[in-house]
Protein backbone atom coordinates (compact mmCIF):
# COMPACT_ATOMS: atom_id res chain seq x y z
CA UNK A 1 0.00 0.00 0.00
CA UNK A 2 1.45 3.55 -0.79
CA UNK A 3 -0.19 6.96 -0.57
CA UNK A 4 0.81 9.09 -3.66
CA UNK A 5 1.24 13.76 -2.73
CA UNK A 6 2.53 15.51 -5.54
CA UNK A 7 3.78 12.54 -7.57
CA UNK A 8 5.88 11.25 -4.21
CA UNK A 9 4.93 7.72 -3.46
CA UNK A 10 4.99 7.35 0.52
CA UNK A 11 5.51 3.52 0.74
CA UNK A 12 3.32 1.62 3.39
CA UNK A 13 1.27 5.02 4.36
CA UNK A 14 -2.43 4.96 4.72
CA UNK A 15 -5.11 8.11 4.81
CA UNK A 16 -7.09 7.43 8.20
CA UNK A 17 -9.64 9.22 10.41
CA UNK A 18 -10.28 8.77 14.07
CA UNK A 19 -13.60 10.42 16.08
CA UNK A 20 -13.06 12.97 18.40
CA UNK A 21 -15.20 15.60 20.44
CA UNK A 22 -15.23 17.67 17.53
CA UNK A 23 -15.65 15.67 14.64
CA UNK A 24 -13.59 13.39 12.51
CA UNK A 25 -9.34 14.20 12.10
CA UNK A 26 -7.71 13.18 9.53
CA UNK A 27 -4.24 11.70 10.23
CA UNK A 28 -1.54 10.24 8.01
CA UNK A 29 0.13 7.06 9.15
CA UNK A 30 3.22 4.66 7.89
CA UNK A 31 6.14 2.55 9.93
CA UNK A 32 6.18 1.24 13.59
CA UNK A 33 7.91 2.23 16.27
CA UNK A 34 7.92 4.62 18.74
CA UNK A 35 4.54 6.85 17.94
CA UNK A 36 6.00 10.11 16.52
CA UNK A 37 3.58 12.94 15.55
CA UNK A 38 4.05 15.25 13.25
CA UNK A 39 2.05 18.47 13.61
CA UNK A 40 2.53 21.03 10.28
CA UNK A 41 2.37 24.89 10.27
CA UNK A 42 -0.01 27.36 9.60
CA UNK A 43 -1.59 27.97 5.60
CA UNK A 44 -5.19 27.77 4.50
CA UNK A 45 -4.17 24.49 2.30
CA UNK A 46 -1.76 22.83 4.92
CA UNK A 47 -2.11 19.87 6.67
CA UNK A 48 -0.90 16.35 7.57
CA UNK A 49 0.28 16.47 3.78
CA UNK A 50 2.74 18.93 4.60
CA UNK A 51 5.06 16.28 5.80
CA UNK A 52 4.59 14.25 2.08
CA UNK A 53 8.70 13.93 1.76
CA UNK A 54 9.49 13.25 5.37
CA UNK A 55 6.80 10.69 6.30
CA UNK A 56 8.54 7.87 4.28
CA UNK A 57 12.43 8.34 5.79
CA UNK A 58 11.20 9.36 9.02
CA UNK A 59 8.95 5.81 8.76
CA UNK A 60 11.67 3.10 8.45
CA UNK A 61 12.25 3.17 12.14
CA UNK A 62 8.66 5.10 13.57
CA UNK A 63 5.55 4.98 13.61
CA UNK A 64 4.88 8.09 11.84
CA UNK A 65 1.32 10.12 12.52
CA UNK A 66 1.21 13.13 10.82
CA UNK A 67 -2.35 14.98 11.64
CA UNK A 68 -4.37 17.67 10.19
CA UNK A 69 -4.48 20.36 13.15
CA UNK A 70 -7.71 21.25 14.52
CA UNK A 71 -9.57 23.11 11.75
CA UNK A 72 -6.82 22.14 8.79
CA UNK A 73 -7.18 19.07 5.76
CA UNK A 74 -9.59 16.87 5.66
CA UNK A 75 -11.05 16.39 9.31
CA UNK A 76 -13.39 18.84 10.71
CA UNK A 77 -13.31 22.09 12.78
CA UNK A 78 -15.48 24.15 15.11
CA UNK A 79 -17.44 26.62 12.77
CA UNK A 80 -19.69 28.17 15.02
CA UNK A 81 -16.99 28.69 18.52
CA UNK A 82 -14.14 30.70 18.56
CA UNK A 83 -10.60 28.87 18.94
CA UNK A 84 -8.26 29.26 21.30
CA UNK A 85 -4.87 27.90 22.49
CA UNK A 86 -6.36 26.02 24.70
CA UNK A 87 -8.58 23.93 21.76
CA UNK A 88 -5.41 23.51 19.87
CA UNK A 89 -3.01 21.94 22.63
CA UNK A 90 -5.71 19.88 24.19
CA UNK A 91 -6.69 18.60 20.63
CA UNK A 92 -2.95 16.92 20.63
CA UNK A 93 -3.75 15.34 23.68
CA UNK A 94 -7.24 14.26 22.81
CA UNK A 95 -5.78 13.00 19.37
CA UNK A 96 -3.12 10.77 21.81
CA UNK A 97 -6.26 9.32 23.76
CA UNK A 98 -8.30 8.86 20.49
CA UNK A 99 -5.47 6.59 19.65
CA UNK A 100 -4.77 5.23 22.72
CA UNK A 101 -1.65 6.38 22.71
CA UNK A 102 0.44 7.25 26.88
CA UNK A 103 3.52 9.21 25.06
CA UNK A 104 4.51 9.83 21.91
CA UNK A 105 7.42 12.20 20.05
CA UNK A 106 5.93 15.60 18.94
CA UNK A 107 7.70 17.32 15.79
CA UNK A 108 6.37 20.56 15.11
CA UNK A 109 6.77 23.15 12.30
CA UNK A 110 6.01 26.59 12.58
CA UNK A 111 2.24 27.24 14.86
CA UNK A 112 3.14 22.84 15.22
CA UNK A 113 6.36 23.84 17.28
CA UNK A 114 4.42 26.68 18.74
CA UNK A 115 1.83 24.29 20.19
CA UNK A 116 4.74 21.94 20.34
CA UNK A 117 6.25 24.13 23.02
CA UNK A 118 3.09 24.76 24.85
CA UNK A 119 2.04 20.80 24.83
CA UNK A 120 6.00 20.05 26.63
CA UNK A 121 5.31 22.77 28.85
CA UNK A 122 1.79 21.79 30.11
CA UNK A 123 2.50 17.67 29.28
CA UNK A 124 6.08 16.59 29.17
CA UNK A 125 4.40 13.36 30.95
CA UNK A 126 2.95 12.58 27.32
CA UNK A 127 6.13 13.33 25.55
CA UNK A 128 9.21 11.20 24.85
CA UNK A 129 11.23 13.81 22.43
CA UNK A 130 10.35 16.98 20.84
CA UNK A 131 11.79 18.75 18.21
CA UNK A 132 10.91 22.26 17.60
CA UNK A 133 11.17 23.34 14.03
CA UNK A 134 11.09 27.04 12.50
CA UNK A 135 9.01 27.01 15.41
CA UNK A 136 6.72 30.41 16.51
CA UNK A 137 5.16 31.90 19.99
CA UNK A 138 8.59 33.34 21.14
CA UNK A 139 7.97 36.97 19.65
CA UNK A 140 4.66 38.87 20.23
CA UNK A 141 4.03 40.18 16.99
CA UNK A 142 1.65 40.24 14.29
CA UNK A 143 2.29 38.58 11.15
CA UNK A 144 0.88 40.31 7.72
CA UNK A 145 0.13 37.21 5.91
CA UNK A 146 -2.33 36.36 8.57
CA UNK A 147 -3.82 40.03 8.76
CA UNK A 148 -4.35 40.29 5.06
CA UNK A 149 -5.33 36.52 4.30
CA UNK A 150 -7.40 35.94 1.48
CA UNK A 151 -7.99 32.23 0.11
CA UNK A 152 -5.28 31.68 -2.57
CA UNK A 153 -5.95 30.42 -5.89
CA UNK A 154 -4.46 27.53 -7.62
CA UNK A 155 -1.79 29.43 -9.15
CA UNK A 156 -0.64 31.28 -5.66
CA UNK A 157 -0.02 27.75 -4.06
CA UNK A 158 1.66 26.72 -7.11
CA UNK A 159 4.20 29.93 -7.23
CA UNK A 160 5.03 29.47 -3.16
CA UNK A 161 5.67 25.95 -3.34
CA UNK A 162 8.04 26.52 -6.68
CA UNK A 163 10.37 28.11 -4.05
CA UNK A 164 9.80 25.90 -0.75
CA UNK A 165 9.31 22.89 -2.03
CA UNK A 166 12.81 21.70 -3.46
CA UNK A 167 13.32 18.16 -4.14
CA UNK A 168 13.39 16.82 -7.77
CA UNK A 169 11.19 13.85 -6.91
CA UNK A 170 7.83 16.75 -6.92
CA UNK A 171 5.45 17.16 -9.58
CA UNK A 172 4.93 21.01 -8.56
CA UNK A 173 1.30 20.78 -11.01
CA UNK A 174 0.39 17.47 -9.47
CA UNK A 175 0.98 19.09 -5.73
CA UNK A 176 -0.93 22.29 -6.69
CA UNK A 177 -3.75 19.96 -7.76
CA UNK A 178 -4.04 18.67 -4.20
CA UNK A 179 -3.34 21.58 -2.01
CA UNK A 180 -5.90 23.71 -3.93
CA UNK A 181 -8.48 20.50 -3.41
CA UNK A 182 -8.28 21.55 0.36
CA UNK A 183 -9.39 24.96 0.37
CA UNK A 184 -12.62 24.20 -1.43
CA UNK A 185 -14.44 23.14 1.41
CA UNK A 186 -16.32 26.15 1.90
CA UNK A 187 -17.40 25.37 5.97
CA UNK A 188 -13.09 25.50 6.44
CA UNK A 189 -12.98 29.10 5.61
CA UNK A 190 -15.12 30.03 8.54
CA UNK A 191 -12.97 28.07 10.78
CA UNK A 192 -9.48 29.10 9.35
CA UNK A 193 -10.14 32.91 10.09
CA UNK A 194 -11.71 32.07 13.44
CA UNK A 195 -7.78 30.21 14.00
CA UNK A 196 -6.12 33.09 12.44
CA UNK A 197 -8.29 35.70 14.53
CA UNK A 198 -7.58 34.30 17.56
CA UNK A 199 -3.79 33.36 17.22
CA UNK A 200 -2.54 37.08 15.42
CA UNK A 201 -4.41 38.57 18.43
CA UNK A 202 -1.40 40.53 20.31
CA UNK A 203 -3.04 39.71 23.72
CA UNK A 204 -3.14 36.09 22.76
CA UNK A 205 0.84 36.49 21.33
CA UNK A 206 1.59 37.92 24.39
CA UNK A 207 -0.51 35.26 26.81
CA UNK A 208 1.06 32.35 25.13
CA UNK A 209 4.35 33.58 24.21
CA UNK A 210 6.73 30.66 24.97
CA UNK A 211 9.84 31.95 26.43
CA UNK A 212 9.00 32.12 30.32
CA UNK A 213 7.74 28.41 29.60
CA UNK A 214 10.89 27.21 28.45
CA UNK A 215 12.72 26.21 31.04
CA UNK A 216 9.95 24.05 32.18
CA UNK A 217 10.60 22.24 29.18
CA UNK A 218 12.25 18.96 30.52
CA UNK A 219 12.19 16.11 27.76
CA UNK A 220 15.48 16.08 25.32
CA UNK A 221 14.49 18.73 23.10
CA UNK A 222 15.95 19.68 19.22
CA UNK A 223 16.11 23.03 17.71
CA UNK A 224 16.13 23.00 14.19
CA UNK A 225 16.00 26.15 12.34
CA UNK A 226 17.03 27.87 8.41
CA UNK A 227 19.98 30.20 8.38
CA UNK A 228 17.52 32.21 6.10
CA UNK A 229 14.29 32.22 8.06
CA UNK A 230 12.53 35.19 6.85
CA UNK A 231 8.65 34.52 8.91
CA UNK A 232 10.63 32.93 12.17
CA UNK A 233 14.08 34.67 12.10
CA UNK A 234 17.28 32.18 13.48
CA UNK A 235 17.53 34.87 16.42
CA UNK A 236 14.28 33.18 17.33
CA UNK A 237 15.90 29.81 17.42
CA UNK A 238 18.84 30.79 19.09
CA UNK A 239 16.66 31.75 22.01
CA UNK A 240 14.29 28.49 21.86
CA UNK A 241 17.59 26.30 22.26
CA UNK A 242 19.13 28.58 24.92
CA UNK A 243 15.73 28.75 27.17
CA UNK A 244 15.35 24.75 26.47
CA UNK A 245 17.42 23.07 29.24
CA UNK A 246 20.01 20.37 27.73
CA UNK A 247 18.35 20.80 24.24
CA UNK A 248 20.15 20.40 20.76
CA UNK A 249 20.05 22.71 17.79
CA UNK A 250 20.83 22.04 14.16
CA UNK A 251 20.76 25.18 11.78
CA UNK A 252 20.96 24.30 7.96
CA UNK A 253 22.56 26.58 5.53
CA UNK A 254 20.81 28.34 2.13
CA UNK A 255 16.87 27.50 4.00
CA UNK A 256 14.65 29.41 4.86
CA UNK A 257 11.86 29.08 6.91
CA UNK A 258 10.08 25.83 5.24
CA UNK A 259 13.28 23.34 6.23
CA UNK A 260 11.01 19.89 5.89
CA UNK A 261 10.62 20.66 1.96
CA UNK A 262 13.66 22.77 1.03
CA UNK A 263 15.91 20.31 2.58
CA UNK A 264 14.39 17.30 3.44
CA UNK A 265 17.32 14.84 3.42
CA UNK A 266 18.98 16.70 5.20
CA UNK A 267 15.75 17.20 7.83
CA UNK A 268 15.20 13.73 7.68
CA UNK A 269 18.49 12.67 8.57
CA UNK A 270 18.82 15.12 11.50
CA UNK A 271 15.22 14.17 13.00
CA UNK A 272 15.79 10.70 12.63
CA UNK A 273 18.89 10.21 14.38
CA UNK A 274 17.60 12.26 17.58
CA UNK A 275 14.36 10.19 17.20
CA UNK A 276 16.33 7.59 17.54
CA UNK A 277 16.07 4.87 20.69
Amino acid sequence: MALTIGGVNIPNAEEKFVEMSHGTTRYIEAGTGTPTILLHGVGYAEGGHNWFLNIGPLSQNLRVIAIDALAWGKGQGFLEQEYSFAYLVDFLREFQDALGLEKTNLVGHSMGGWLGSLFGYESPNRLNKLVLVASGGAMPRQLKSMVEFQPPTREMLLDQQSKTVKSPLVDQEALADYRFAMTQNPERLTAYRNVLAHMNNMETRSRYNTVRRFQHITVPTLVVWGKDDQINALEMGEMTHAGIPGSKMVVFDDCGHFIPTEVPDQFNAAVGEFLAD
